[in-house]
This record gives C-alpha cells, structure tokens and sequence, in this order.
C-alpha cells in the first residue's frame, strides 16, 4: 500500500512540476530543465521592431551569389527596409495604403509596396480578447509585425522585383460576389530586366491563397533569378494564452526526410537554429495555437531552407527556390501557395504531406491523432463537441476496463488489511526495516500484490496525456459549445461550475479508496480534489469537462 501511494505521489508531484515549468516558460522565464528564456524584446511603438544596430547592408538570408533577400526594418515605413537598391524602385511610395480583396472566410490587405500580405482577417473566428474583432494571422500593427513576402534575387548587381519593390496591382474585383467562388488578384511590376507578374487566386470557403509567379526576360541576356518565399514574425504570444499551460508559438520546417522541425525563436536568435536546409520537397510555416500559416512550393522543386534573425524581436523562416534559366524575351512561371488560416487537418493534409502536423500534439501524436479521429467521428454521430468528449471519455474508460477493473479489485484487497497494516505500523513504530519486512509477508499471505492498483493507472497515463493535447490543440473546440452556460470549450468556465463538479467526484472517489497508513499521505489525498479543482479554474473547459 505505501509502495502504491507512493508512485501515485511521485506521478502527481511531476505533473505539478510540469506545469510549473510550462507557465515559467510562458511567461518568459528560463525553463525548469535547461535552456534560456525566449525572446522577448518588447517591439517599438511604433509597430515595428526597434532597430538593434544602425543599418549597414541588408540584414539577409544565406545569400544567392552574393545577393540577398531583402528584410523588413523599424526605420521606415510600413512595408518598406532600408539598404534596397534605389535602381530597383524599391523605398515606399508616401501615403500608399494597402488594398482590401474578401471572400466569405477570408480578408486580405495587399500592400502595393512589394505586394505583401501585410494583414489577414479571418471572418469567422473572433479574437479571444475582443469579441467584437475577428481573428487576424498576418498583421502590422502597433506592437505586432507579421508578414508573408515573396520576390526575387539574383547575382550580385541584380536588381529584381523584391518585397520593396513598387507593384502596380491591376483593376478588377475587390470581393467575391454571389455565383463566383474564385477572386483573382493580378499585380506587376518590373526591374533589373525581369518583369514579374504575380496573381493571387482566392477561393470561396477556403484560407488558401494560390500564387502564380510569372517572370519574363526583358532584357537582352539570359537571367536566372531565385524566388523566396518568406514569413516575418516577432515573438508576441497570440492573444487569449493562458498563464497556465504553454502552446509553441514559432517557425517550423517540413521535410519528408527529416520530418517535421521546430525552430525556436531563441535558437534563431543565438544563431544556434538546427533544421533542414535543402530538400526537393517540404514546405516551412509559423505556427501559433489553433492557427497556422505556412508557404509550400510545387512538389519536386528544389529548395533551400533558412531561419534568420531580420532586426530586434523580428525573424523570418523562408526557402529560396531556383528557377531555370530564362532567355531573352521568354517566360517561366512557378506556382506557390500560402496557407493562413486555421489547424483544420482535414483540409491541412489535402495541401500538403505533413501540413497536418502543424497541430502540435508533441511526442504522442501517434497516440492522439487516432483519439482526435475517433473524436470527430463521434462528433459527426451527436453533432455537438461537448458530448463528443462525453462519449469518448466513456468508450476510453470501456477499452480500460479490465485493467481498472484489476485496480479496483487490488484496492479492495488492500482496503480489507488496512486495519492489519495500521497494527503493523504500531507494533513496530520506527523501525522501518521490520516494518517492511511484515507487510511484504501480509501481502504475500493475503495474496496482495502491492502495486496492483497502481500500474493500471500508469499504463493509462499516455492516452490521458494525449486526449490532454488533443483538446487543448484542436481548433475544432474554438466557439464550440455543450449545454446552457458552457458556450465556448476553449476558454474556461466562467461560472467554475466544472471545476466545482470536478472537485466533489474527485473527493468522494478518494472516499471510497483505501486510507493510506501514512497519516500525512492520508490528509495530502483530501487536498488532491481542492488543488486540481484550483488549477483547473484557469483550463479550457473541455479539459475540465473531460477530466
């Protein structure tokens, strides 16, 4: 018995340190088992990030020749950085304003300026903080930068149409109307002999954004110009993150060799980032909680990766792909898409091998994605999340059944000799050696076998871990209620009535369990109930309910 109680303690404690160590991590502090806290520069008020160093040349990614992609910097405009070639047309225009294009799911603000997606609302997800505002991914505003930019580079001296350069995007519909489910958006733009034509295609009820890249030779020698796709972030945490548990927020690389990478915004900043770097497949994304965004070329194109630190608080994941050769006069096109919307994986894993996994269930996806599938199917049977959970819960606790059925019968046992143990306790007081000594033979002559409650629970344990992220990941819990007061499972019950309910089961199931021996591991089970139920006034409901 005090073998078994002490398991259950050791198991409880780790838990209470895990999370300890998530909230330290989320509020930027060094975790509890090594590594450095993340960055956390505050931006300047501007909106963009304060500059670290006065601007010499482009801070770049690996360079092609001996030219780079070009970078966003806090000393000019929106959608402009210091250090362009001024050949290239590519300072800001004074006062241009970004242009508005909408679908039934999906605002864009298209600058000019490079013809960056500088903003993109999502209209049918409100922001956690403000429930009059939708959710935005691509943003520039005061506090927050984050970009999706494309363009080309070139040998040294070349000047192509980079994310600086002036576009001039062509009349034509700003909003899909009734009867069409495509909104096209055409802009060009021309220099150093190349001019470009990009096209981004919108379709109804879909976040994904298909761009055409249509480069032709206008000069008199043959050129051969190396596309970039990239994505700018600073390290603000999304909005509605909770103190209390940790989601990643930062760049990921996919290949199909190495799998998919993390790459912290620390590890960019220390120069110490460890992802592939070339492959002829994959694709590369940010990704924050219940939302994605991510650039993926053609299949079989190849490609190089790259992390890089673009100013204070600011960084870009990106790939370089190489066209052909284009001869004078000539065209060669190359089709891209970005994604920017949210972790539905269903609709991830059409676009890509491995987009899907930008729902980031840890080490146990193999375990999770099987509970979220049976999730789902249970959601399609009762058409409501909240008793999904209920059901899956109860078929989990059926597929356990024989091994809590074994813990059951064990803690029965065990609750038949307590007596007999607490006799044992006080015939041989302190002596700890004898005390052992005597259980072990009342556990053999009662055929007793001490951890038989125990081990039951710690084989379950991955799959109540896994079912963790799977709620606490899923996108699909986002607005989606259960019954009266709960109207939303990814935010936590307003009224503490889960919780409340949790605690009291948890209480009456400590009731009917065997008393431990140990008088102080007796009064720690009556406090299990009070502090889980405190811990979870701040988790999603759907966990609490779960739980």
């Amino acid at each position: 018995m005090q073998t078994q109680r002490t398991i259950l303690w050791v198991i409880f404690t780790m838990s209470l340190l895990f999370l300890w160590d998530g909230w330290q991590r989320h509020q930027g502090n060094p975790s509890l088992f090594g590594g450095s806290a993340p960055t956390q520069t505050a931006p300047a008020a501007d909106g963009k990030a304060a500059p670290g160093a006065p601007a010499k040349t482009d801070n770049s990614i690996p360079p092609v020749g001996s030219a780079a992609v070009p970078s966003v910097s806090a000393a000019t405009g929106a959608g402009s950085v210091p250090g362009a070639a001024a050949g290239a047309g590519a300072t800001a225009a004074a006062g241009s304003a970004a242009l508005r294009f909408k679908t039934d799911v999906i605002a864009l603000d298209i600058d000019p300026i490079g013809g960056e997606i500088q903003r993109t609302e999502l209209l049918r997800y409100r922001d956690t903080d403000n429930a009059d505002a939708n959710v935005m991914l691509f943003d520039e505003r005061t506090g927050h930068v984050y970009l999706a930019q494309s363009g080309l580079v070139g040998p040294a001296g070349a000047q192509f149409p980079t994310h600086r350069t002036p576009f001039t995007i062509e009349p034509g519909p700003r909003e899909l109307t009734p009867g069409n489910d495509e909104l096209v958006i055409t802009m060009h733009a021309e220099s150093g002999g190349a001019k470009v034509v990009r096209r981004y295609t919108l379709r109804r009820g879909s976040y994904r954004i298909d761009m055409s890249t249509e480069v032709t030779n206008t000069g008199a020698t043959a050129i051969q110009p190396t596309l970039y796709l990239q994505l700018t972030r600073d390290t603000t945490k999304p909005p509605g993150e909770s103190q209390f548990y940790s989601t990643y927020t930062g760049p990921v690389v996919y290949t199909d060799k190495e799998k998919f990478q993390k790459v912290d915004f620390s590890d960019i900043e220390k120069g110490k980032a460890t992802h592939s770097k070339s492959a002829s497949d994959g694709w590369v994304g940010i990704i924050q909680h219940y939302f994605a965004t991510a650039w993926v070329p053609t299949e079989g194109a190849p490609r190089e990766f790259f992390t890089r630190k673009v100013d204070t608080n600011l960084y870009s994941v990106g790939m370089l792909e190489p066209m052909k050769e284009i001869a004078p006069g000539t065209t060669v096109t190359v089709k891209s898409t970005l994604y920017a919307g949210p972790q539905d994986q269903k609709v991830l894993a059409e676009i890509a091998p491995g987009l899907e996994l930008t729902v980031d269930y840890g080490w146990l996806t193999v375990i999770a994605k099987p509970l979220f599938w049976l999730l789902q199917y249970l959601h399609g049977v009762v058409q409501n999340w909240g008793w999904a959970i209920v059901l899956l819960t109860i078929v989990i606790k059926f597929a356990f059944f024989p091994l809590q059925a074994a813990s059951y019968r064990s803690m029965a046992k065990m609750k038949k000799v307590t007596p007999k143990l607490m006799q044992l306790r006080e015939r041989y007081g302190s002596d700890r050696v004898k005390l052992n000594q005597a259980m072990m033979e009342l556990y053999k002559t009662e055929k007793i076998n001490p951890l038989g409650g125990c081990l039951p629970i710690v084989v379950q344990i991955p799959v109540f871990i896994s079912l963790y992220w799977v709620l606490l990941a899923s996108v699909e819990m986002r607005n989606a209620p259960w019954i009266l007061w709960i109207e939303d499972l990814a935010i936590p019950d307003p009224f503490f009535i889960l919780p409340v309910l949790m605690a009291v089961t948890m209480f009456i199931q400590t009731k009917l369990n065997p008393v431990p021996p140990d008088p102080l591991q007796a009064k720690m089970m009556l406090w299990m109930p009070l502090i889980f139920s405190v811990m979870f006034f701040f988790f999603p409901a759907g966990l609490v309910l779960y739980w």
